[in-house]
């Protein structure tokens, strides 16, 4: 049986992807992080600077309510509420595929955009326009300072992803962060059975 040692030591070899971070990219947190917030955790870049840092929300952390429960006079339409990040963990975020109707929305990648008009996004939900497909809410976000994240890359604790709308959108799996590794392919599948203590090993 392998000792622990050799098993991270290996994982630190597998976690480099090649991918640059940027705005519509995953980060896959690496099996042994140990920050309780981001352990096991995928996390989309909605925002990436040199220069200003870095903004993402959390995509496979929920709260065990729905949006109407959280905010008063808001359409009931079976939206699950995310847990974004640490900051500002009293601020609603969401991302939405109607940036062409809702206005001031931040254009993500593809047709994902981040915040704009929320009496619009109302409207939209109460029309049945927008339905929880088109919409994610979540509570707080993911930040980082300059050069911050690259430090973080620099030590492995990220794997940088590709993703697609309807992976972002669409995804309520507890497994995601298994399933983005696998989907990385044999050499980075493998990470996703190694247990969460490796000393059980």
């Amino acid at each position: 049986m392998a000792s622990s040692t050799s098993l991270i030591m290996d994982i630190e070899i597998k976690l480099d992807t090649n991918i640059a971070p940027g705005a519509g990219k995953i980060l896959i947190s690496e099996p042994f992080l140990e920050d309780p917030f981001f352990k096991r955790s995928v996390v989309l870049l909605c925002r990436h600077s040199l220069a200003e840092g870095s903004f993402g929300l959390v995509l496979n952390r929920f709260l065990d309510v729905e949006i109407n429960e959280v905010i008063t006079n808001f359409p009931a339409f079976g939206g699950r509420v995310g847990m974004g990040g640490p900051v500002e963990p009293s601020s609603l975020f969401y991302l939405h595929t109607q940036g062409d109707v809702i206005e001031d929305s931040l254009h993500v990648f593809d047709n994902v955009y981040l915040g704009g008009d929320f009496e619009k996004v109302k409207e939209l939900l109460n029309l049945g326009i927008m339905t929880k497909k088109d919409v994610r809410f979540f509570i707080g976000y993911s930040g980082w300072a300059k050069d911050q994240l690259q430090h973080e890359l620099d030590e492995k604790s990220w794997l940088v992803a590709e993703t697609s709308s309807k992976a972002v959108m669409e995804s309520s799996d507890k497994n995601l962060w298994e399933k983005a590794l696998k989907d990385l392919g044999d050499d980075f599948g493998f990470l996703a059975n190694f247990p969460e203590d490796p000393s059980l090993n």
